[in-house]
């Protein structure tokens, strides 16, 4: 029989995960509407002469985003909750949508504003919302419910490649709003999200970090545990966790750089997420059209390529769903890292050991189109290992690793070295794709082989641990253990404890 308390569990981590729609939506909408004629002649541009211009309008998304990151989500987060961070950014991209949809005649500026906007918005939705879901899943789904995080990055490229796909299909007909309706489709997710956050439950870990308001917490869990006895020991952990947090750590960002653990898991989600991005993924989602376009002439093949691709991203995505909780975090990045890597040595050497022949109408030259399937099946192939690996994982761990006082600043801080990544190497890459063609790929089979390394020898498994044991897996001390004796209290464990007499009775702080 299907619990409903669980339901309604994953039904609030669901509306969470929302939030990362935005995020896939928008890695795809700004391709899209630079690609359309309209939207150039609407804001007087010319991709020969005015490149380094259009590539300010996507430059300072990701600008937005990080600042977002690193300095407004996580303190937004921590004071005012959870919900509304993640509110917030939601309507900032509204404001922000419709200062791009509706940019007045040759304003560019007013468009760029909107893009800026955007990544702040977005900045701060995405530190809140990953810390909500695993604040608020129980440990033995974390991985599972999370998996659901990336697999909304899937569905925001979905929905955006396919109306894209269909505003070109009519494009003579829609005129300027071939690219405006990509464009405004964009606050579609985030209203969803604005209505639905306020009928569900604050994070139980929230209510006793900011205002050690306790009985707030037990109501948070009431609505998401399923029995009283495991509402009452998980508020025992968590108040023991947030006590030893005050007491012996820090209850400020400090903890980032006083506590040698912290700053050990800092370093690591860094290189994970820095990693995430120089795989190979950041850039072909960039760049895979130049590829295709070297053997398809035809711009509706290549969004319809383009299409397929995010449909089949959230198809494995939802391999996560049952890997990671089952074999671990260690083995889904290991195996994505060797997989991901043998595809990035098979595409290049595709494409160097077949000739090119005569292409459309004569004009340069071009892949057979059978060389040019075969490319894209390795592709394909590439994010069938990615995206329940390096795509998923690396948010599930990177989100669930830090210890309360600073989950909300670190994992912004850390998401956000995805754009970083992403910004410096996007810059010489073009460069790096000129000069060297399809060899270039073989650099990313080099990253690949280095985050298995790094993973092997460097990332501990936490599947199924306690947020509030994740600690010792670092070197640090067990928040719940100390944290106990601070409060004075036993620990709910233990042999003193008889399931017959009920959930025992809370000591006051």
């Amino acid at each position: 029989m299907v619990n409903t308390t669980r339901v309604y569990t994953w039904y609030c981590c669901m509306v969470a995960a929302t939030c990362m729609i935005l995020y896939g939506y928008d890695a795809s909408v700004f391709n899209a509407a630079q690609g359309s004629t309209n939207w150039l002649e609407w804001f007087d541009l010319d991709p020969e002469t005015d490149a380094n211009l259009i590539g300010l309008v996507n430059t300072v998304y990701t600008i937005g985003a990080i600042v977002a990151g690193w300095f407004i989500g996580g303190p937004v987060a921590d004071r005012f909750g959870r919900r509304i961070g993640m509110a917030s950014g939601c309507i900032l991209t509204i404001i922000a949508t419709f200062l791009q949809a509706f940019a007045p005649w040759h304003n560019l500026g007013c468009f760029i504003g909107g893009r800026a906007i955007i990544g702040i918005g977005q900045g701060m939705a995405l530190t809140a919302g990953p810390v909500y879901i695993n604040e608020v899943s129980p440990a033995s789904i974390r991985g599972h419910i999370m998996t659901f995080w990336q697999l909304n990055y899937s569905v925001g490229s979905f929905i955006a490649y396919w109306i894209a796909y269909a505003c070109n299909l009519h494009k003579e007909r829609l005129g300027h709003w071939d690219w405006r309706m990509v464009v405004i489709f964009q606050m579609l997710a985030p209203t969803v999200i604005c209505i639905l956050l306020p009928f569900q439950p604050e994070s139980p870990r929230w209510w006793i970090k900011r205002h050690n308001n306790v009985e707030e917490a037990r109501k948070a869990l009431t609505k998401i545990r399923e029995t009283e006895q495991e509402v009452e020991e998980e508020l025992q952990g968590i108040r023991e966790a947030v006590e030893f947090e005050k007491e012996v750590v820090s209850s400020s960002y400090l903890a980032l750089f006083k506590d040698a653990s912290v700053r050990k898991r800092l370093y690591l989600a860094f290189v994970l997420n820095i990693g995430q991005q120089l795989s190979g993924q950041g850039t072909l989602n960039s760049y895979s059209s130049a590829i295709y376009k070297q053997i398809w002439p035809s711009t509706n093949t290549i969004t319809l390529i383009n299409a397929l691709n995010a449909t089949c991203g959230i198809l494995f995505t939802l391999n996560a769903m049952w890997t990671a909780d089952r074999f671990g975090r260690r083995w889904l990045l290991l195996v994505g890292a060797v997989g991901m890597a043998v595809c990035m040595l098979i595409v290049p050497v595709i494409g160097l050991t077949t000739p090119d022949v005569p292409g459309l109408n004569g004009e340069g030259t071009a892949k057979e189109p059978a060389v040019g399937i075969g490319i894209v099946v390795m592709l394909f192939l590439f994010i069938f290992f990615y995206k329940p690996s390096w795509g998923a994982t690396v948010w599930i761990w990177t989100a669930e690793v830090f210890s309360l006082n600073v989950r909300a600043q670190a994992v912004g801080m850390c998401s956000q070295m995805q754009n970083v990544a992403n910004t410096i190497f996007q810059q010489f890459f073009p460069l790096f794709l000129n000069k060297t063609g399809l060899k270039c790929l073989f650099f990313f089979m080099g990253v690949n082989v280095l985050l298995a390394v790094f993973v092997f020898f460097l990332i501990p498994e936490t599947k199924q641990v306690p947020l509030e044991e994740i600690d010792t897996l670092f070197g640090g001390q067990s928040h719940t253990e100390k944290g106990g004796h601070l409060l004075h209290a036993h620990d709910p464990k233990g042999a003193d404890v008889q399931h017959s007499e009920g959930p025992r009775e809370l000591k006051d702080v």
